[in-house]
């Protein structure tokens, strides 16, 4: 039996192992990931990351429950600031520590608010009917009823079945809305709740087209849009808060450069006719959904909203003439690319290959992997099921971060389409490839961030005589 030491030991050499493959050899293009810089990483083992700081709006006031949170409070509060300047909003929950819970906050908020006004002994029902993207045309799992919209909506009592009307897409170009019908199925059926987003994101959303088609009724829906995707490029790509959604939720961790958490914002002022609304998601987030909302990764969003702020526009438009000079790259290569050519296939960080002439699509995936390239197989809207799935989709998000441009690109398609078209291991290659985008951009630069980790990390570690360790250069972690 393997001693505690070696157990630890063992794990370790793991743990260097995959630290290695995945951040100097492998090319990441998974569109819901991205690696958080130094600093990022840092504020995550901060001592906050075992706090607890539950608070909640009593009487006008925020009480906290625990001492000890001072630091904290004001982390939180300059976030909301910093979030506030990046969305143009009024309004910032950040307690929630994932997309899909952000989703399910906002569901939950729903169900109470249209509530609030039933009579005494009723029982509480849910959303009525709700409008979504279709999971198979790539609407996100956690907008669905087998997701966190379950037991949000109510049934058909003649099919048994949510009430969930999709989105119609057009027939040509299925990761694009048919307008006309849209209009026609919302004025039919007339939906509490409305969600916008995607996890296969190639285009803008009909935020507006929806917004102006429901202004004036009398009790109109509220307009939601799920950014996960998407929200590292708020504005470059799209500006939902101005078209008219009233609530956004999101991941901070795919195309925006934080830790792995969720927010909610929207524009919700005194007088708005859901006020109310904002409030009932507050309360879901705490205490509804979330007691210890994770600190040290809060701490470190803080960080990545400076560095978005600071760099958001270079960055965002950078992604965004990648993923185009990438899907470009691919078609001329030979490989079918998902989307309108003369759209440049995407206007997001993501792009979608077609592969089914190679193979199933997770066996491509599992190729590219072998070849250090890690990919997404994906069930395109054509496809009867996931396990038989057509597609690759990709995300040029955490390699843009690591320096790639557009001809930087154009050689990984033509690495790719040696794996794919002509079977060959490009594994070394890759390698080689990945040497030149080692240093992470779009933050503070090592001369600057290399000391303040090092002060941080020493702040953290308790054990004696660790400063002189360092010094030693013992090999101590």
């Amino acid at each position: 039996m393997p001693t505690f030491y070696e157990k630890i030991q063992s794990l370790s050499n793991k743990i260097l192992e995959n630290n290695d493959w995945r951040q100097r050899e492998s090319v990441n293009l998974i569109p819901s990931e991205s690696t958080p810089s130094l600093l990022v990483k840092m504020c995550e083992i901060s001592d906050p990351s075992g706090r607890y700081a539950e608070h909640r709006t009593m009487k006008g006031e925020e009480i906290y429950f625990y001492q000890g949170t001072d630091f904290i409070r004001d982390v939180e509060e300059e976030a909301r600031n910093e979030l506030r300047a990046y969305f143009g909003c009024t309004e910032v929950e950040l307690r929630t520590i994932s997309g899909q819970m952000a989703n399910e906050v906002v569901f939950k908020g729903m169900v109470r608010f249209l509530n609030r006004n039933r009579p005494e002994g009723q029982p509480m029902r849910k959303m009525r009917l709700v409008m979504n993207n279709a999971l198979t045309k790539g609407g996100h799992l956690s907008s669905q009823p087998m997701g966190a919209l379950f037991n949000f909506v109510a049934e058909d009592p003649g099919t048994g079945k949510e009430n969930v009307i999709n989105f119609p897409v057009l027939k040509e170009n299925p990761y694009k809305p048919d307008i006309d019908q849209l209009g026609e199925l919302i004025e039919q059926h007339k939906p509490e709740l409305v969600v916008f987003g995607k996890s296969m994101f190639l285009y803008q959303e009909p935020v507006k087209f929806v917004a102006d088609l429901v202004k004036d009724w009398e009790v109109r829906p509220v307009i939601m849009y799920d950014m996960a995707h998407v929200l590292g490029i708020y504005g470059e790509f799209q500006i939902p808060l101005q078209e008219g959604a009233d609530v956004i939720t999101g991941s901070t961790h795919k195309t925006f450069f934080g830790p792995q958490r969720g927010i909610i914002a929207g524009n919700f002022p005194k007088g708005s006719p859901f006020r109310k609304l904002w409030l009932d998601i507050k309360g879901r987030a705490f205490p509804g959904s979330t007691s210890n909302h994770h600190l040290g990764t809060l701490l470190a969003l803080l960080v990545a909203v400076y560095e978005m702020n600071e760099f958001k526009e270079d960055y965002q438009s950078q992604v965004r003439i990648n993923a185009k000079a990438f899907a470009r790259s691919l078609k001329e290569k030979g490989i079918q690319v998902e989307g309108d050519e003369k759209d440049g296939f995407t206007e997001t960080h993501q792009v979608l290959m077609r592969v089914r002439e190679y193979g199933l699509g997770q066996d491509i995936a599992r190729r590219l992997e072998e070849n250090n390239i890690v990919t997404n197989y994906q069930a395109l809207p054509d496809d009867e099921t996931f396990l038989e799935s057509s597609g690759i989709r990709m995300g040029v998000q955490e390699m843009t971060r690591f320096g790639m441009q557009e001809k930087d690109f154009e050689v990984l398609s033509g690495l790719i389409a040696d794996v794919l078209m002509r079977n060959k291991n490009v594994k070394e290659d890759v390698k080689e490839f990945r040497k030149n985008f080692l240093e992470m951009k779009f933050c503070l630069p090592p001369k600057e961030a290399v000391p303040l980790a090092s002060k941080i990390l020493k702040s953290v570690i308790v054990y004696p005589g660790f400063e002189d360790m360092l010094r030693e250069k013992r090999n101590v972690i």
